[in-house]
């Protein structure tokens, strides 16, 4: 008896265990994410704007979303490898650490960083006319290849199906909103990023468009920037969440099984957003 009951119990654990190894995980696993990254403003003084308002309308907005570090580079940074490696200003430094680009590669899959006005790909110099390297992190990481640093002007307008699996967009000083205005921010992101949101959502993709942190000095958890996600199986409202720029990168390794990098592994993990 003692036996066949022994043997029952077995049985049911290892259908449990076989039911939870075969159950789809609550992540979608996306085709392609773009990450668009603006400058400077929170999230009260974006969102009244038309195109934001209807991205969010799309998707889902974090209304407590937060900057990690202050001046801009550092939240960059942190976006691209989970640490702001100690990084306190908006300096040239040339790191050699893990990142997203390096964990996609050794995961077979792809990253690339589309700069508005880059001059030539591959560029690390610090500025060219509205370019700047401190908003484009993977220019400072010594161990990323030069060959995924790469022009606004090469990122595509309509077939989308050859963007690499992680793709960073970053607009020039002045269409960024820290130069030029809010309004001239959200026409910029209007027409260079509605056709892929659009095409996102019936093609296993994902848009997030997030903010470095908000405007003046004051500590980041200070002021909440706006982070929208809008895509496949996205639901649509808001999400009252706490959320900073490492639970970002966080949702993506988890999309793809990568391995947590420095601060993610104790970052909030965004939840309640999949369909």
């Amino acid at each position: 008896m003692r036996k066949a009951r022994t043997a029952a119990l077995a049985g049911i654990f290892l259908a449990a265990a076989t039911s939870l190894l075969s159950a789809p995980s609550d992540l979608p696993r996306y085709d392609h994410i773009v990450v668009v990254i603006e400058e400077n403003h929170s999230r009260a003084e974006v969102m009244g704007s038309p195109y934001l308002s209807s991205l969010a309308a799309r998707g889902i907005l974090f209304t407590r979303s937060f900057a990690v570090a202050h001046p801009s580079q550092p939240n960059y940074i942190a976006l691209f490898s989970g640490s702001t490696h100690g990084i306190r200003d908006n300096a040239h430094h040339d790191i050699t650490a893990a990142n997203l680009a390096s964990s996609l590669a050794a995961a077979g899959l792809t990253f690339a960083g589309f700069s508005e006005d880059l001059p030539a790909v591959g560029f690390r110099g610090d500025s060219s006319g509205a370019y700047v390297r401190k908003h484009s992190p993977w220019a400072c990481f010594t161990n990323v290849p030069d060959g995924v640093n790469r022009r606004m002007l090469d990122f595509p307008t309509t077939a989308f199906d050859g963007l690499p699996t992680v793709s960073f967009v970053v607009p020039n000083l002045r269409n960024d909103m820290h130069d030029g205005s809010v309004a001239a921010g959200d026409s910029w992101l209007r027409a260079h990023t509605d056709s892929y949101a659009r095409w996102a959502v019936s093609h296993n993709s994902l848009l997030i468009v997030t903010f470095d942190e908000g405007p003046g000095s004051q500590p980041p958890a200070d002021t909440p920037i706006a982070t929208i996600l809008v895509g496949a199986r996205v639901r649509k409202g808001t999400s009252d969440q706490p959320v900073t720029h490492y639970s970002i990168l966080r949702a993506i390794e988890d999309i793809y099984g990568l391995p947590h990098l420095a601060e993610d592994s104790t970052a909030a993990k965004i939840t309640g957003t999949w369909e």
